[in-house]
């Protein structure tokens, strides 16, 4: 076990499900399946060497993979789905003769590329419905507490923690309309022969072209697809993995960037993702509390984004109807897409769901940037007392100056409201001047925004998949 190499994605990030999902076991079901479904359409439009007890049989073999024959045979063969077609007709010896019968290799391999994709990414949803569940929760629960925002990372107008959150669904929602879209558009390849041509059939099926044209129906119907591709070579259109991976890869920017804000903001002992009683931050410095699931999700989105570029590399260099130097990148590219992006899910759930918020810390913050803010407002107040607008505008830029350099250069707190209030020019005291002082003065709509935001948007949402909610995920490490 120690002796050979083993991927993270299945010891360290990947859930249970996706890693079954793209997992042998499932991979053979799946050619087993479309193997019933080819068979009993064949039967269906009239081939009558096909019969109910072979089709009988194939199922009642359908689950029970002998892998151990299959994986002999290979290794004379040298095809992975011959020797899979003879192990499946050494189990059923009546339909040994129909198994794959006008098919080839790509029926049974692209079409379950595809239904695993399909799967794939409705777990894919799950997880990213459950995280802007929790997320939600969060932006309602915090819409109120007043927080600097940052452009540049510098201090900015401010907004609340709650609002700030609704930029992190924002996005989501985003990929949430990708996915939906990207799983109600996937087609099947279906049965089209060697180049796309559906020749065997016409052999098949004396040309008879009304029964040809219900083949591709009536298997993605058995399948559970609304329709196949109209028309391909031997594959379906690589295209369609770019699509599907674009799709991850945006997921992996929205995490990316919800866990660089998470990382910003530990730093500035505003936020924090969990942390574990018995958790080390550092082998080192023992105080230490490193953002590291944010980190994870960063590392495993800069993988997700950049595997795009494999199905862009095969789609593109592809020849004519088939080329096979698709197949041992999409072995790796696809999989290893949907574990890294599950990994994300997994790490996004479980660091909103134990997010710790330091509303002292913020308010500190907040309070010594405030007086550089509340200027406006303070001169707004100057000029009803008497004052001349651009005078005092010129004014409160100098004082600001100093008071800027009284941080900056001298560390000291931020005294700008000190020297307004010594300052002839403005006629207002310090008293008056702390009324300017009121953080949720400067919030905006923030509050309204975000009710409004989670109500109108994102609650008919998570009503529609509410029988998904209630996720917890379970990360390794």
């Amino acid at each position: 076990m120690y002796n050979k190499y083993v991927s993270p994605l299945s010891e360290r990030y990947a859930s249970k499900q996706m890693q079954y999902i793209f997992s042998p076991d499932k991979k053979f079901k799946t050619w087993r399946k479309l193997w019933i479904a080819l068979a009993e359409t064949e039967r269906e439009l009239g081939l009558e060497q096909i019969t109910q007890e072979m089709i009988d049989e194939l199922k009642a073999h359908q689950d029970d993979i002998n892998f151990a024959e299959a994986k002999e045979r290979e290794k004379i063969v040298r095809h992975d789905v011959m020797s899979h077609v003879y192990a499946y007709g050494v189990q059923c010896p009546k339909a040994k003769g129909i198994i794959h019968l006008g098919a080839t290799s790509c029926y049974v391999g692209d079409n379950t590329d595809i239904i695993i994709m399909k799967e794939a990414l409705e777990l894919v949803k799950e997880k990213l419905v459950n995280v802007i569940n929790e997320l939600s929760k969060f932006a309602i629960k915090y819409k109120d507490l007043p927080t600097l925002a940052f452009t540049h990372f510098q201090p900015a107008q401010p907004t609340t923690v709650g609002k700030r959150a609704t930029l992190w669904i924002n996005e989501l929602l985003l990929d949430y309309e990708d996915v939906n879209y990207t799983l109600e558009n996937l087609k099947l390849l279906g049965c089209k022969g060697t180049t796309g041509t559906q020749a065997s059939f016409v052999e098949l099926f004396d040309g008879d072209d009304e029964k040809i044209n219900k083949i591709d129906p009536m298997i993605a119907n058995k399948m559970g697809f609304k329709e196949c591709y109209p028309v391909s070579g031997q594959t379906y259109s690589r295209k369609v993995d770019i699509k599907v991976l674009n799709v991850l890869a945006g997921i992996a920017a929205s995490a990316h960037k919800f866990s660089n804000d998470i990382r910003l903001l530990q730093h500035l002992k505003e936020i924090e993702e969990p942390f574990e009683k018995s958790q080390i931050g550092s082998s080192a410095m023992a105080y230490k509390r490193n953002p590291m699931r944010s980190e994870r999700i960063a590392s495993l989105a800069n993988y997700v984004m950049s595997d795009v570029m494999n199905p862009m590399m095969v789609a593109s260099t592809q020849w004519f109807e088939r080329t096979l130097d698709d197949s041992a990148n999409k072995r790796l590219s696809i999989p290893e897409g949907f574990l890294s992006i599950d990994g994300i899910l997994d790490l996004y759930l479980n660091v909103v769901d134990g997010l710790v918020v330091y509303p002292k810390v913020i308010e500190k913050h907040l309070m010594s940037e405030l007086p550089f803010m509340a200027t406006e407002n303070i001169m707004m107040d100057a000029v009803k007392a008497g004052g001349d607008r651009q005078e005092l505008h010129e004014r409160i830029r100098e004082l600001s100056m100093i008071a800027g350099r009284n941080v900056k250069e001298l560390g000291e707190e931020n005294n700008l409201l000190d020297l307004i209030a010594k300052d002839p020019m403005f006629n207002l005291s310090k008293e008056e001047l702390k009324e300017s002082m009121k953080p949720e003065k400067y919030i905006g709509r923030s509050s309204v925004q975000v009710e409004d935001f989670i109500k109108r948007i994102i609650k008919p949402i998570l009503d529609e998949n509410k029988d998904i909610l209630g996720l917890k995920a379970d990360i390794n490490v």
